[in-house]
C-alpha cells in the first residue's frame, strides 16, 4: 500500500533527488567522475564512506555510482537493506564498478539484492560512463513522474474526501436547521385536526398545510437518506415479507399525491403470496417513490398503473404511467442524483431529484435490479423493479396504529430550548392523554426531573449551555431516576448522532418532527415491559 505522506513528502524533494551519489576506491577516483560528469549538467556528490551512502540514498538520490569492492562485501547487505524499503513507484537505478575480468560470486549476489544494476567493466571508456548514467538518469525521471500523479491523485482524493465530509456536515446542519421549525409546525396542525374544525375553509386549509408539510419533511428525509445510503451507512433488516403488502402500504402512502391530482391508480396484485426477503421500511420506500415519481411526471386526471408478478424465481413489479416520458439520450441517467427530465415543464413540480437515486440505491442492497423505460417525450414512462422470490412464508405484521389512538397515561417530560417547539408538542401529546410538563434548558430539565418524576424525557440534545447528552449524563446517573426513558428528539439524525447519543444513555433517537405513531409505540411497549403486559399506563 503506498504511505500517503511519504509520496507527497518525497515529491516535494526534488534537490535531492536529482542528485547522483559516487562511492569510488579512492576519493581521486571519485573527483575525477565528477568533474568528466560536470558538462552533461549532472549534480554529483561524493560519499566518502558505505554509511553516508545509505544516509544519502535515504534523503533522495537520482542515481548510485559505487565501486564493486565497497558492495561485494557483506557491508554491501546493508545498502540492499535500504533499497528493499524503495515505495512502490521507485527502482533506484544503481552503477557498478566492477573490476576487469572477474566473475565474482560476491557481486552476482549484490545485482540480486540491489534490484536495478548495471555493471560497467573498469577501466570504463568514458563515453560508455557518460552513456550510462543519463540512461540511468532519464529512467528516474519516469519514475518521478509515475511519483508525480500518484501524489496528484492523493492530493485529489484528499480534497474530495474533504469536500465529501463537508457536505456530510453541510447536510446534517441543514436537516437539523430545517427540522425544528418543522417541528412545531406538525405538531400545530396535529392539534387543529384534534379539534372541531366546522368551517370548510379551514378544514381545506389544514389538509392543504398538511400534505405540503409532509413534503418538506420528506424532501428533508430524502435529502439525508441518499447520504447515509452512499457512505454505506443504511442498515438493511432482513426478513420475510408478503410483497403484495409492502405495495399496498406504498400505495396508500402514494394515495393522497394521486389523489390531488385526480390521477386513475389501476391496481394489479395477483392473489397469491409473493414472498421476497427485504426490510418493509425501505421498500415500502421503493415503491413509494416511484409511484410518487410516477404521480409528479404525469397530467391531472392521466392515468398511472402498478403491477406484481413472479418470473424465473424473480418478483417484478412494474409502476407505469401516461405522463411526459423519458428521451432516449435521459434515459441512462435517470438514476444519478440531483437529476430530473425536464425542470422546465409545467408537470415537473420540482424537489430534488434525488428518489430514484435512493430507489436504486436501496433494490440494489436488496439484491435486485431496477430498469427504466420509455418510448420518448410524451409517451409515459415504466419503472420495473426485480427482487429475489424468497421461499419463506412471509410474516403476518400488525396493522400500525391510527393517528388519533390515545396514549398510555403517562407521565412526559419534554425538554427543548425551542419553545414553540416543546409547547405545541406537549399541548398535542395533552390532548392524546399524557400528564405533560416543559423544560427549556438542562439545569431547569434536571430540577423537574426531580420534582415531576417522568415516566419518560423527550429530550433535545442541541441545547446551549448544559445540551441533551450532559442532562442524560446526569440522569442515568441518579439512582431514582436511572429507569427512567430517555428519548433523544432532535434535528441531528447521522448515523454518528444516533451512536453518540446511545453512548450518552438514550434509549432511543427521533428526529424532528416526531412520528407521533412511532412515539406512542415506543411508551405502549415500555408500558407492557414495565407492567407484565398491562400496555395501559407507564408504571
Amino acid at each position: 500500500m503506498i504511505e500517503r505522506a511519504a509520496v507527497l513528502e518525497q515529491s516535494q524533494a526534488i534537490d535531492h533527488d536529482r542528485r547522483l551519489l559516487i562511492l569510488a576506491p579512492t576519493k581521486k577516483d571519485a573527483v575525477i567522475t565528477q568533474a568528466l560528469l560536470a558538462p552533461l549538467g549532472v549534480s554529483a556528490e561524493i560519499c566518502d564512506s558505505l554509511s553516508d551512502l545509505i544516509a544519502d540514498v535515504e534523503a533522495g538520490a537520482a542515481a548510485v555510482l559505487v565501486a564493486e569492492e565497497l558492495v561485494a562485501s557483506g557491508a554491501g547487505s546493508e545498502l540492499a537493506d535500504v533499497i528493499a524499503k524503495q515505495p512502490p513507484w521507485s527502482d533506484l537505478p544503481i552503477l557498478v564498478l566492477t573490476r576487469s575480468g572477474v566473475d565474482s560470486g560476491e557481486v552476482d549476489e549484490a545485482v540480486r539484492k540491489l534490484g536495478n544494476v548495471t555493471l560497467l567493466e573498469r577501466p570504463v571508456r568514458v563515453a560508455t560512463l557518460m552513456s550510462a548514467v543519463q540512461t540511468a538518469l532519464r529512467a528516474r525521471d519516469r519514475q518521478y513522474q509515475i511519483r508525480g500523479h500518484l501524489a496528484d491523485r492523493i492530493r485529489s482524493e484528499d480534497a474530495l474526501r474533504a469536500a465529501d465530509q463537508r457536505k456530510d456536515e453541510f447536510l446534517a446542519t441543514l436537516g437539523h436547521e430545517l427540522r425544528n421549525p418543522l417541528a412545531p409546525m406538525q405538531a400545530g396542525l396535529q392539534l387543529l385536526q384534534l379539534g372541531n374544525l366546522s368551517d370548510p375553509r379551514c378544514v381545506r386549509a389544514v389538509a392543504v398545510m398538511e400534505r405540503l408539510l409532509k413534503h418538506l419533511v420528506r424532501l428533508v428525509d430524502d435529502l439525508l437518506e441518499v447520504s447515509r445510503i452512499t457512505r454505506g451507512l443504511v442498515e438493511i433488516r432482513r426478513e420475510p415479507l408478503d410483497l403484495g403488502s409492502v405495495l399496498r402500504t406504498a400505495i396508500e402512502t402514494s394515495r393522497p399525491l394521486v389523489d390531488a391530482a385526480k390521477q386513475e391508480l389501476t391496481i394489479d396484485l395477483p392473489e397469491e403470496t409473493i414472498c421476497v426477503a427485504g426490510d418493509q421500511v425501505r421498500l415500502t420506500q421503493v415503491f413509494a417513490n416511484l409511484l410518487n415519481n410516477a404521480s409528479k411526471y404525469t397530467d391531472s386526471g392521466g392515468h398511472i398503473w402498478i403491477s406484481a408478478a413472479t418470473a424465473d424465481g424473480w418478483a417484478e413489479v412494474s409502476v407505469r404511467d401516461d405522463g411526459i416520458g423519458i428521451p432516449a439520450a435521459r434515459l441512462g441517467t435517470v438514476f444519478d442524483m440531483f437529476t430530473q427530465v425536464d425542470r422546465s415543464d409545467r408537470r415537473a413540480q420540482g424537489g430534488l431529484g434525488i428518489g430514484l437515486t435512493l430507489v436504486q440505491s436501496l433494490v440494489t442492497m436488496h439484491g435486485g435490479q431496477v430498469e427504466a423505460n420509455s418510448d420518448g417525450a410524451n409517451m409515459g414512462s415504466e419503472f420495473i423493479v426485480r427482487l429475489p422470490v424468497h421461499a419463506a412464508p412471509a410474516e403476518q405484521r400488525a396493522p400500525d396504529m391510527g393517528e388519533n389512538d390515545r396514549f398510555p397515561p403517562c407521565r412526559i417530560l419534554i425538554v427543548d430550548d425551542n419553545h414553540d417547539a416543546a409547547d405545541t408538542l406537549g399541548m398535542l401529546l395533552t390532548e392524546l392523554g399524557a400528564t405533560i410538563d416543559v423544560a427549556h434548558n438542562g439545569p431547569d430539565a434536571l430540577r423537574v426531573v426531580d420534582a415531576f418524576h417522568p415516566d419518560a424525557v423527550l429530550l433535545d440534545i442541541g441545547m446551549p449551555g448544559m445540551d441533551g447528552y450532559e442532562v442524560s449524563r446526569h440522569v442515568r446517573s441518579s439512582s431514582t431516576h436511572r429507569d427512567v426513558l430517555l428519548i433523544a428528539l432532535t434535528g441531528w439524525g447521522q448515523h454518528d448522532d444516533r451512536e453518540r447519543s446511545k453512548r450518552a444513555g438514550f434509549d432511543h433517537h427521533l428526529v424532528k418532527p416526531p412520528d407521533i405513531n412511532r412515539l406512542r409505540s415506543i411508551l405502549v411497549a415500555r408500558a407492557a415491559h414495565a407492567n407484565g403486559g398491562d400496555a395501559n399506563r407507564c408504571r
